[in-house]
């Protein structure tokens, strides 16, 4: 016996389909926004299952890629929808997957299940997949649309696409000032609180939003951090912690090497740091990475520290090191958005400029950044800056 038929949908002009597509595709996106930093080193995706009717379209599955990456988002939403899925359309921010790994891949589920149509927003970028799920799907009789708000699924997977592409996870810089532009007190002084508390739960929002959250170790030695997401309901999303230090000065006693249990923590160091240091940290459970400096006696690359850290899987990196950290970033070209809150309060006095040329290039160039806001968080200001892809 051959394949039973697949039953029709009530058909609907290129236009109205192309409508309901979008609407489809723009719910998916939604949960697709749901994973991000708790699924690395897998991307977060969403799919929605949908029957045409002539009342509209009818939601039977909805799913998005659960954390550490399993189950996939194709497999949750066929899951919800189980009989109802044959003869229905899926839409999926990313192209389903095709290669074996610890489940099927979700291209064979999806035709087994019996989706008549499916709708992929953009091919997946990694070389065991890139466009042979959706070849495989048409081989299956599967017809496949694929585009549908692509600008859209390449902006929530961007981190996904540069660990593929470029070897290194998305960054996304935050920097706090005053109204007169200082990010902190001079050396030795009290540290600066500079932003309410409506910023700072946006702040930790922000964090877990990504996979990983990195400091200097200037920023440690000052302020001791924690670097959690201390937020109700979102305890559970703290990412990883990573601490830029060069010559591996951090102390046994931070908090983020013996203080409270909380998520890892990982230190990169310089590749001619001290080995007594860096077994001083291995009994408490720190894991050191080392990676070459620019030059001896020089600062870590950058791109070498990026590229370690997604090899270990991060896709999506906050960096809150500051405006030193922030400035050799952006210098490096390794900034691809930047959150910049500004607080009514000014320090009328010395202090750190938050702001130097790179960062000002940032905020200022509109060819390659477009921003974002402002938007008030209490008297405070943000606004953010996003690299055009």
């Amino acid at each position: 016996m051959g394949e039973p038929t697949r039953p029709a949908a009530p058909a609907l002009s290129p236009a109205d389909q192309a409508s309901v597509d979008a609407r489809m595709m723009r719910e998916a996106l939604s949960l697709a926004r749901r994973g991000l930093g708790n699924t690395w080193p897998n991307p977060a995706v969403g799919a929605v299952i949908w029957h045409d009717t002539p009342e509209g379209p009818r939601v039977v599955g909805r799913g998005f890629t659960q954390p550490g990456g399993r189950p996939h988002a194709e497999t949750m939403a066929l899951a919800q929808a189980g009989d109802r899925a044959r003869g229905a359309f899926m839409a999926v921010t990313l192209e389903p997957c095709s290669h074996h790994g610890r489940t099927p891949p979700c291209c064979e589920a999806v035709a087994a299940a019996g989706i008549a149509r499916v709708v992929s927003a953009i091919e997946d970028p990694d070389p065991r997949v890139n466009g042979r799920g959706h070849i495989h799907l048409r081989a299956a009789g599967i017809p496949v649309t694929v585009g549908t708000l692509a600008a859209e699924a390449r902006r929530v997977n961007y981190g996904f696409i540069l660990k593929v592409v470029d070897g290194r996870p998305l960054v996304t810089l935050k920097l706090a000032r005053t109204a007169d532009g200082f990010a902190a007190s001079p050396p030795g002084a009290a540290r600066l609180m500079i932003t309410g508390r409506a910023a700072a739960a946006k702040v930790h929002k922000l964090r877990a939003r990504h996979d990983a959250i990195m400091v200097g170790i200037g920023t440690v030695e000052a302020d001791d951090p924690l670097l959690t997401v201390r937020l109700s309901g979102l305890a559970g999303r703290s990412p990883v912690r990573v601490v830029l230090d060069p010559d591996l000065r951090i102390s046994p006693e931070a908090s983020l090497v013996s203080g409270p249990a909380g998520p890892p923590t990982w230190i990169v160091a310089a590749d001619d740091a001290s080995w007594g240091a860096e077994q001083g940290l291995s009994a408490f459970g720190v894991p050191v990475e080392r990676v070459r400096r620019t030059g001896p006696g020089g600062p870590p690359d950058l791109r070498a520290v990026l590229a370690s850290l997604a090899k270990r899987g991060v896709t999506r990196l906050f960096c809150e090191g500051g405006p030193r950290l922030g400035e050799a970033l952006a210098a490096a070209g390794l900034v691809d958005q930047f959150v910049l809150l500004t607080a009514p309060r000014r320090l009328d006095g010395p202090g750190v400029p938050a702001l130097g040329p790179a960062l000002q290039a940032i905020v200022d160039d509109r060819s390659q950044f477009e921003a974002l806001g402002p938007v008030m968080l209490g008297a405070d200001e943000m606004r953010c800056f996003r690299r055009i892809i």
